[in-house]
């Protein structure tokens, strides 16, 4: 009896064995279509994207408006120009440049999460054109910019900048760094500027202060130029950034 159960058993077992399916092994080629399959579904922001969105919470608009800096009202005042600027310390210090603000009209900013401030100029570069604001009221958990040395950047190395450009924005514009250690001069000969970053993103009249960015999000640069035939100053390929190395010196800082 017993030997009959073991004999049911063992037929049992290799009927089951026999009947089974066979499991197929996983190739190369099916991992690699399960990937792509995942990719196709699953689109993974590019790194532009990735460095734009680091960077958004410390871009600002600069805004100069009708009245004088030391005026108190409170009324709406016309926009009478538009720049960009980057919050390079929490507590509400901001570079931007300084053709942005020269005169003696009211700063405005707007920080990214719609908080609007009064500023005054800390400080002035003009050898640079650079400016150091300090806004009135500051938004809670503002966020600085992360900055990064040049040291080791590279002509052909991707950059975005990133700004109000037409009071657009803020947009981001990819492109590489062109060249370094280039020098501007303004067209009415009121502006020599050297040591500078050459950049083939777009950036157009308004882009003027804002920060020059890696594929990390991490500033390098502040836009300050362009250079254009164009009596309206519009883009043809060639901008230029102050290194953020001189940018943050002209507002006390040492990063690195």
């Amino acid at each position: 009896m017993i030997f009959t159960s073991v004999l049911l058993s063992a037929m049992l077992f290799y009927g089951y064995t026999e009947l089974r399916p066979v499991e197929r092994k996983l190739t190369q080629k099916d991992i690699d279509a399960a990937v792509m399959h995942t990719l196709d579904r699953n689109v993974l922001p590019s790194p532009e994207a990735k460095a734009f969105a680091r960077i958004r919470p410390s871009v600002v608009r600069v805004t100069q408006v009708g009245g004088n800096q030391n005026q108190k009202e409170t009324t709406p005042a016309k926009a009478l120009g538009v720049g960009t600027g980057v919050v390079i310390v929490d507590r509400g210090i901001i570079l931007t440049n300084l053709h942005v603000v020269e005169g003696d009209n009211k700063i405005q900013i707007d920080f990214a999460d719609g908080t609007k401030s009064d500023a005054v100029i800390l400080q002035r570069q003009p050898e640079n054109d650079l400016a150091v604001l300090q806004a009135t009221t500051i938004p809670d958990d503002l966020i600085p910019a992360t900055l990064r040395s040049t040291q080791g950047l590279a002509v052909g190395d991707k950059v975005v900048a990133v700004g109000f450009p037409f009071n657009i924005g803020p947009s981001a514009s990819s492109g590489i760094v062109s060249g370094l250690k280039r020098s501007y001069h303004s067209e009415d000969d009121k502006r020599m500027l050297a040591n500078l970053i050459q950049f083939d993103a777009a950036a157009n009249p308004g882009n003027s202060g804002g920060p020059l960015i890696t594929m990390n999000g991490e500033v390098v640069g502040i836009v300050t130029a362009i250079l254009s035939p164009n009596p309206q100053g519009s883009f043809i390929g060639i901008g230029f950034a102050v290194p953020i190395e001189t940018a943050a010196a002209a507002a006390g800082e040492a990063p690195f």
